[in-house]
Formats: C-alpha cells, sequence, structure tokens
C-alpha cells in the first residue's frame, strides 16, 4: 500500500514540474551562440580542446531535449494512468448463411398429395370358386345331369372306396364335385381318381367339421362332354364294417348357360331313372 503511494506522489510531482516548466527557447539559443563566440575570439586562451567546447554545447542541448522528452512522458503517463481504460465491444464478423447465395431461392417441393379414399388402392375380395356348391339342392337328378353315390363291393374290413356318378346328356363348362366321407374312426384318405382326364381337374383333400372332403374342380376352358363319369375317392378306415349312413355328395355344374346341381347319399337307387348318357 505504502509503495503505491509512493508513486501516486511521484505521478503527482511529475505531472506538476511538466505543467510548471516551460523551456525559453532564445535563452538556450543565446547561450548556444554565445559558446560559440568564445571559441573564435582570438585572444582567447581556451582552457581545453575545441572537442570539449563542441561537446558541452551538444551536450547542453541534448539535456534540454532530455528534459522536454521526460516531462512530456511524465504527462503522458499522468494523463494515460488518470483515464479509465475503455474498451470498445465489436460485432463479430457475420458468418455468411449457406443459404445466403447470389442464387435465387429455390421454391420448396409440393408433398405428394395424399391419396383421397377413391384413388387409393382397394384390394379386390377373392372371386368365388368357379362351381360353387348350392346350400340344398334339388336332388339326384336335374336337368340334364343324373347322379349316385354308392360304396365300392371292392371295399373290405380296412379300406373303402366312396364312387360318385354322373350322367350328363349335355356338354358341361364348369362342373365341381365334392364327396364328404364322415369321420367313422380311422378314415384317412389313400388317394383319389376320376375318370375324365386328369389335366382337366384340379383337387384338394381336407378335413373338415368332422369329415374327409374330396373336392374335383373343372380348370377354366376345359369341358366335360356328354356321357357317364366316375369320381371315386379312397381311405382307410378302423377295421371292422363301416357305416356310410353319414357320407354325402354335391355336384355344380353348368350346361348351355344355366347352372345346374344335384345332391345325395350313399343309399341304394333305381338306375332306371338315369339317362344313358353315353359310354366313359
Amino acid at each position: 500500500m505504502m509503495r503505491r503511494d509512493v508513486h501516486d506522489e511521484l505521478r503527482a510531482r511529475l505531472h506538476e514540474a511538466a505543467e510548471a516548466h516551460q523551456p525559453n527557447r532564445e535563452r538556450i539559443l543565446a547561450r548556444v551562440e554565445r559558446g560559440m563566440a568564445e571559441q573564435t575570439r582570438p585572444d582567447h586562451r581556451a582552457t581545453r580542446p575545441p572537442v570539449y567546447g563542441w561537446f558541452r554545447v551538444v551536450t547542453a542541448t541534448a539535456a534540454v531535449a532530455g528534459v522536454l522528452a521526460v516531462g512530456g512522458y511524465a504527462v503522458a503517463s499522468a494523463v494515460k494512468e488518470d483515464t479509465p481504460q475503455q474498451t470498445v465491444a465489436t460485432s463479430p464478423t457475420p458468418t455468411p448463411s449457406p443459404d445466403a447465395t447470389s442464387r435465387a431461392p429455390v421454391p420448396p417441393v409440393s408433398p405428394k398429395p395424399k391419396p383421397t379414399p377413391e384413388s387409393r388402392e382397394t384390394t379386390k375380395p377373392p372371386s368365388p370358386p368357379a362351381n360353387p356348391l348350392p346350400p340344398t339342392a334339388k336332388g339326384e337328378e336335374d336337368g340334364p345331369l343324373w347322379s349316385d353315390g354308392s360304396v365300392d363291393p371292392h371295399s373290405n374290413d380296412f379300406w373303402a372306396q366312396s364312387n360318385l356318378t354322373l350322367k350328363t346328356s349335355e356338354q358341361l363348362t364348369a362342373l365341381t364335385v365334392q364327396l364328404k366321407v364322415a369321420q367313422t374312426g380311422g378314415v384317412t384318405s389313400t388317394g383319389a381318381w376320376r375318370s375324365p382326364p386328369e389335366d382337366d381337374f384340379t383337387l384338394t383333400v381336407e378335413e373338415k367339421d368332422g369329415f374327409v372332403v374330396y373336392t374335383w374342380v373343372l380348370k377354366d376352358g376345359r369341358t366335360v362332354r356328354a356321357g357317364e363319369w366316375v369320381f371315386a375317392g379312397q381311405y382307410d378306415h378302423e377295421r371292422g364294417g363301416r357305416d356310410a349312413g353319414d357320407d354325402s355328395y354335391a355336384m355344380t355344374a353348368t350346361a348351355g348357360g344355366e347352372q345346374l346341381s344335384v345332391a345325395g347319399d350313399f343309399a341304394g337307387h333305381d338306375d332306371n331313372s338315369g339317362t344313358d348318357a353315353g359310354d366313359s
């Protein structure tokens, strides 16, 4: 603290001395001229070599300049320390935005409109079977169709075959034949066959609602000519005689643009009611 007080006192005194000092330029020049004149007088005996005379002039001049410089520096220092420092805040150079270019702004891409319910792609419902079987048929006969269901006489205690016979007096452009064998115990499909060409039909076999179900469907573009045709399903069963009383069949067909249907079970019939439709 004492050191700071001494420094402040010295700075104050220098400040006062610098303000009070007023150098007399004319007196300084007169002293310089007088010294030079003494060196040129003939009767003057120089007590010092001439070089010392000039040295004295130069020294005096330098001393005056030093006093002036010190005084000016002291004033400047005092003024500088007395004046509070000011800090000028400058704004940083703005960084150009990537979007601030000389190009014209690109308009935003319009979002794709959402599809309206009318424009949405709808999933078409599955097409119904080519020949759906009706809930109820008109019986074993319908127009040009006659049908029959029977258990093949070659069946035995472990295996059986159910035969469906179809007679038609007209060409059929669509046909679906379905055989349902009741699950009386151990009934398992071992195969199937039909008398019309195999490539003309698709066959599916499934277990559904207590039945083993065989379904033949005539392929698009194929036909069944007039005649008598057999569709048979083969299956194993438990040992012993099997009761076919719950077995059934159904057929739908199209002839001359008209849809026809027949259905029945495996009870005995009189074949005379059928129509001879030609050989198979």
